[in-house]
């Protein structure tokens, strides 16, 4: 009988998890679907990703972390990309994403003409401002103002012969005061609910490079969303000693800016926060985790280790220090405890067209959520 029992809680266990799994491929297939639009700055990308993550939050029966509102609004300027999307080099039509991308600062412009060398691989067409750079691999990123030339980056293998010539048809709309959120949730804690762990990813990404063009964000970070959902969901069901806080950022791709605004306008005092983990790019991990804020945290550092090795769930956890990378910074620098977890190995993609939930394994994530749950049952003694 007791064996039976055992074996019953095994199966329990193992499919819960593998539920789970099926969540969280369900959570970076929605999340990088063309409907979202990279959940960025056109199509309402980004605000269709703060409603559904609201809706996760209140399914699952989690409360506002300010008692009132899911979405901590702020805003900031960002140039962005709505509409004609077109350049051809040397009289050949270049596919947007995959064989060029603009720069993020640049102006819209309509005009064609001559290709003058500036150096190895720097071509300009003055009378136009429009500057041609060819690139080994298109990484694109997100701006806060909008200048007077218009950059066009190409993948330098789409390209048979120097480039001589340009015919570019872009638009570009800068937006003064884009706005937008944070999505914020807890799971009040059942006996010091004034403590918090917090668990924080950013779900906002470049969104779309004109009309037909957008950027899905598997990787970067419809994953680390996903497990923090995931975690989410477990917490309602089991909740802890200490409150469970989630926190989603908008505007980690224009420069932490939500997370930045958070730390300055804090819905929770950061002094209660007795740790933070930030979530940014989780989608992989056959060769392990890097752990940034290490050696500032040597003690957690240690327990997760040791949770990790009592479980035998990554292959390797690896240490960093201090670093201004994720959403983490700008916590540390008000003085709150936290960790940024990344996954490593894996799917090279990222900050392009390339980086989609069909590649993303998403093969440590059992593993991951387990190593989170045991480091904050830890971390609560």
């Amino acid at each position: 009988m007791k064996f039976k029992l055992i074996l019953l809680l095994l199966i329990s266990f193992q499919t819960l998890f593998a539920q789970d799994s099926l969540y969280a491929r369900r959570i970076v297939d929605t999340l990088t679907a063309p409907y979202f639009w990279g959940r960025g700055y056109t199509k309402d990308g980004v605000g269709k990703a703060a409603s559904f993550i609201t809706n996760e939050f209140k399914s699952f029966g989690l409360k506002p972390l300010d008692g009132i509102d899911f979405v901590q609004p702020f805003s900031y300027d960002a140039n962005t990309f709505p509409g004609k999307m077109k350049v051809a080099i040397n009289g050949i039509d270049l596919k947007p994403g995959r064989d060029f991308i603009v720069s993020p600062e640049s102006k819209g412009i309509k005009g064609s003409g001559d290709l003058v060398k500036s150096d190895s691989v720097s071509f300009v067409n003055p009378n136009n401002r429009i500057v041609v750079v060819l690139q080994d691999k298109l990484t694109w990123s997100v701006e806060q103002k909008a200048a007077d030339y218009t950059g066009i980056l190409v993948d330098k293998k789409a390209l048979t012969q120097q480039p001589a010539t340009v015919n570019a048809d872009i638009e570009n709309k800068f937006i003064p005061g884009f706005k937008t959120g944070n999505v914020c949730a807890f799971v009040r804690g059942t006996a010091k609910p004034d403590s918090f762990l917090v668990i924080t990813a950013h779900y906002d990404h470049l969104g779309g490079m004109g009309a037909d063009t957008y950027f899905p964000g598997a990787n970067d970070n419809a994953s680390g969303v996903s497990q923090l959902l995931s975690l989410a969901k477990y917490y309602a069901a089991h909740p802890q000693r200490y409150s469970m806080a989630f926190i989603c950022f908008s505007g980690e791709e224009a420069s932490l800016l939500g997370s930045m605004y958070f730390a300055e306008h804090p819905l929770i005092p950061l002094t209660h926060i007795r740790f933070l983990i930030n979530l940014d790019l989780e989608g992989t991990g056959e060769e392990g985790i890097t752990v940034v804020n290490a050696t500032v945290f040597p003690r957690e550092f240690d327990l997760m280790k040791q949770a990790n090795t009592t479980g035998h769930y990554l292959v390797k956890v690896y240490s960093r220090g201090k670093a201004p990378n994720s959403d983490h910074y700008p916590f540390t620098e008000k003085g709150v405890p936290a960790f940024y977890l990344y996954t490593m190995g894996g799917i090279k993609a990222y900050h392009d067209v390339f980086d989609i939930s069909k590649t993303l394994p998403l093969n440590e994530y059992n593993h991951l959520f387990k190593l989170l749950v045991d480091f904050n049952a830890g971390v609560m003694k």
